[in-house]
């Protein structure tokens, strides 16, 4: 049975990629990181013994023995993966409140399966003081927050974000690796910042956290979404702290390259959060993230 659900796991993957066009998207809509869906997607083409996309920069186009496959598998794949999935129907609306990059990326694939039976979800995006505020004002009900919060709630972490000190390729060049290796907050304090909030708050974590200092780089943009941030940083406006899940593809593709490396990486917990009053179908939406293998993102 393990084998058989593994086969499935590799189909599933590569009709995601087959229909995104892309192996990020897949990763995204499968909840993974990009370098398992090329283990996957590797691991189905040598079973099959022959290729079934062709890469380029734009992403991957399908070969004509993906086509037929996709034909052949696409609508019993999906009425599996839908009969697979564990608990029966569920009945409700469910209002979940997280940050916009987190779900847009990670949050709301992870709660697709559940809509898939029957669940409804709105979701509101925001700040974690701001979510759990409306959290205790009952106006929602789970929240992933990246602050664990006081008394009053049901707070568990499921998962970390590993967070990474990324820059443009021209200027990762313009750092000094020996005076990174002894001196790392001096050898970057040239290169400017592009930040989420005026108070640098991922920033300067990080430099906290790595080098025991203060930034005393310059700020040269400040934009409220780290998915801007990240095109900020790809288009050469400075570098940034970003996690993981969301500078990956950019690391992937080369438009940025990771400036230091860190022995252990800086990490922030994140907790579903929940009201100590709950509904079934919050009861199932906050156990289905919790269960969840996220790895670290």
């Amino acid at each position: 049975m393990a084998s058989r659900l593994t086969d499935l796991d590799l189909l599933a993957t590569f009709l995601e990629i087959y229909r995104g066009g892309s192996l990020t998207s897949a990763a995204t809509r499968r909840g993974l990181t990009q370098p398992a869906v090329s283990g996957q997607l590797a691991k189905l083409e040598k079973e099959l013994g022959e290729p079934l996309f062709v890469r380029s920069s734009r992403g991957v186009t399908p070969t004509p023995r993906a086509d037929d496959l996709a034909r052949r598998v696409g609508g019993h794949v999906d009425q599996l993966r839908t009969a697979l999935e564990p608990g029966g129907t569920l009945e409700g609306t469910v209002r979940v409140g997280g940050a916009a990059e987190f779900m847009t990326v990670r949050g709301l694939p992870a709660l697709a399966p559940l809509t898939r039976r029957g669940l409804r979800v709105e979701v509101t995006f925001g700040l974690a003081g701001d979510l759990l505020a409306a959290l205790r004002a009952a106006k929602l009900d789970v929240v992933l927050s990246s602050v664990r919060p006081a008394a009053g709630f049901t707070a568990t972490p499921f998962t970390d974000e590993e967070f990474l000190l990324v820059g443009p390729p021209l200027l990762a060049r313009t750092v000094d690796q020996d005076l990174l290796a002894t001196d790392p907050a001096r050898a970057l304090e040239h290169l400017p910042l592009v930040a989420y909030d005026g108070g640098l708050p991922i920033i300067r974590r990080y430099w906290r956290s790595e080098f025991g200092t203060r930034p005393a780089n310059t700020v040269a943009v400040t934009v409220p979404d780290l998915r801007a941030v990240l095109a900020a940083v790809i288009a050469g406006a400075g570098v940034s702290a970003l996690p993981r899940y969301l500078a990956e593809p950019a690391l992937a593709a080369g438009s940025v390259e990771q400036l230091h490396h860190p022995e252990v990486p800086p990490l922030n917990t994140l907790y579903v959060v929940t009201r100590g009053t709950t509904t079934a179908a919050t009861d199932a939406v906050a156990e289905h993230l919790r269960s969840r293998d996220w790895g670290v993102l």
